[in-house]
């Protein structure tokens, strides 16, 4: 839409407005574009999530082990041992 004469605010209702559906916003190239940016920001925000959880699964499963969550005392005292061994 665009304004007509040269007084603000008036706007010339003879054109086409080439905005789809109603109360649509944004013309086709700006939807296009807009869901070209979308999609680019979700999938690297999926990669950054899939590669945390990654990370965390490696840091501290959250499925137990075969001997339940009694195996992490062993995994606890082992780094602590380590710490320590690492600080003296």
């Amino acid at each position: 839409m665009r304004l007509s004469g040269g007084k603000t605010g008036e706007v010339n209702m003879s054109e086409k407005d080439d905005r789809l559906g109603p109360g649509a916003y944004l013309t086709p190239e700006e939807a296009k574009e807009f869901h070209k940016v979308f999609m680019s920001s979700f999938i690297i925000f999926t990669v950054i999530a899939i590669i945390a959880h990654i990370l965390v699964w490696m840091w501290r499963p959250w499925l137990p082990g075969v001997d339940g969550y009694a195996m992490m005392n062993n995994a606890v005292e082992l780094a602590q041992a380590t710490a320590a061994s690492v600080l003296v």
